[in-house]
């Protein structure tokens, strides 16, 4: 009797389970999403038991159909903080961006900022140097939102600084991703406010939500000080920014503007503060009046699953369109789109000097074999591409002809192109192009060049499971 009672329970529970993943494939389908990753996700839920719906349950579900914030009122807020603004619209660029330019500036409402002095960081120890004395000096307010905030020793750092300027009277906002900054405790951020500083954490994760949110995340890195100052890029704030890992360094990139390009900034921000706060901040305090700075013309693109567009990812296509002479890409996970990939490879077949640049050593794994199987069609078509030994390489910057240089938080891949609230300063500059090549040329003394031969020899087995992976990169 018993043992009629467990192969009676064991049919229900595969009748339930073969329902629950008819259904998924079903949603899935339904939603018209891109097939690449439609198919992905069927082959998840098919070929990995259990996994595959736990991984759907989590990473699947399109929140966006959930309203967090509707696409009008995303709208209004991204031209509102701008419109009104005396804001001198620099038009001297480096020739033969008027399309990528245009294109920006049409599909979401991303205006040219001149009069930009920049500065790029390579070490954590020189933007963190720079970046808290430039706290120290603020007056008004400071803006701060960043993927991973722990509560470590650099944590910590960052925290008393802000609460002794919130002692002095400056407006002081915080946004953190609450995934991100999941294992840092709740005093830590209740200490903020308990110092008057305004702290909020981005599409915050309880359970009933947990599933329909955690797939969302902003994954950007801003800071905004007095309106004057802003700082974006690839690092966050955590110990290991600094100190790196027991087995190398942690090599990131990222960028300190003075000038109007931190309107942008502050604007994508301010969008942020809405989100999480449902406050509506444009006054004009916020947007001073500013000065002819230096003369890097950007524009600050922020691109994320609310607006409609992958705005990121239409700006870097557009980019490799145009460019004549050379690409170079810095990025920690290498998971292009299948036309993204097509276009870098294109690139190289006509005689452009494209250069990629990754991680010998990640610090996802699944994602590193992944990326690794986009390598023997890149070297095919010519793509030189260079493995960085000195230890984890997490800068996400790109250089088009020594002229366009991206900086910014986007990753190389779907989830930031497409799932990830993200920021990218697309700077228009030959100085500070030069600067940035100098940087990637400069890195590759640590970086051992692929050959085709030599990769080619690599056992069929590693080869297979690289392909594997690569089937489930869309959904990475």
């Amino acid at each position: 009797m018993t043992i009629q009672l467990n192969n009676a329970l064991l049919i229900i529970i595969e009748i339930l389970y073969l329902l629950t993943v008819a259904s998924i494939v079903v949603v899935v389908i339904s939603e018209n999403r891109n097939p690449i990753k439609t198919v992905a996700w069927i082959l998840a839920v098919v070929f990995l038991p259990f996994i595959g719906i736990i991984w759907y349950a989590f990473f699947g579900q399109d929140a966006t159909k959930k309203q967090v914030i509707s696409r009008r009122m995303y709208s209004k807020l991204k031209k509102r903080p701008l419109d009104g603004m005396e804001t001198v619209v620099e038009h001297t660029f480096p020739e033969g961006y008027a399309n990528l330019i245009n294109l920006l500036q049409n599909m979401d409402y991303t205006p040219l900022l001149g009069g930009n002095d920049v500065k790029l960081f390579t070490c954590g120890e020189e933007k963190f140097q720079h970046l808290f004395a430039d706290i120290e000096k603020a007056e008004k307010h400071i803006h701060i939102e960043y993927y991973v905030l722990l509560d470590d020793e650099l944590g910590l750092r960052l925290q008393q600084a802000l609460i002794s300027k919130a002692r002095e009277g400056v407006e002081i906002r915080v946004i953190y991703d609450s995934f991100g900054s999941r294992k840092v405790k709740k005093k830590f951020f209740e200490d903020f406010r308990k110092a008057g500083i305004e702290t909020e954490p981005f599409l915050k994760l309880n359970l009933s939500a947990f599933t329909s949110r955690l797939n969302y995340r902003t994954h950007r890195k801003i800071v905004v000080i007095d309106g004057r100052i802003g700082y974006v890029g690839g690092m966050n704030i955590a110990d290991r920014y600094l100190k790196g890992f027991h087995w190398g360094c942690w090599r990131d990139t990222h960028a300190r503007i003075e000038g109007k390009g931190v309107q942008g900034l502050q604007s994508v921000f301010l969008i942020d503060w809405y989100f999480v706060s449902q406050t509506l901040i444009t006054s004009r305090d916020y947007f001073p009046i500013l000065g002819n700075d230096g003369g890097c013309p950007m524009q600050i693109v922020n691109s994320g699953p609310l607006s409609g567009v992958n705005e990121i990812s239409h700006g870097i296509m557009q980019a490799i369109y145009d460019a004549r002479e050379s690409i170079f890409i810095q990025t920690p996970y290498f998971l292009p789109p299948e036309a993204m990939a097509d276009a870098l490879q294109a690139a190289a077949i006509r005689g452009v000097d494209v250069r990629v640049m990754m991680s010998k050593r990640s610090d996802v794994p699944l994602v590193q074999k992944a990326s690794n199987s986009y390598i023997r069609d890149m070297l095919r078509a010519g793509v030189k591409v260079y493995m960085y030994h000195k230890g984890f390489l997490h800068s996400k910057m790109m250089v088009f002809d020594g002229s366009l240089t991206l900086v910014g938080s986007a990753n190389f891949d779907s989830r930031s192109f497409e799932q990830n609230f993200e920021v990218e300063a697309f700077i228009y500059d030959k100085k500070l192009g030069m600067r940035a090549d100098s940087i990637f040329v400069e890195d590759q003394r640590f970086s051992e060049l692929v050959s085709m031969r030599e990769w080619s020899k690599r056992p069929v087995s590693k080869r297979f499971v690289e392909s594997l992976m690569r089937l489930f990169a869309p959904l990475m």
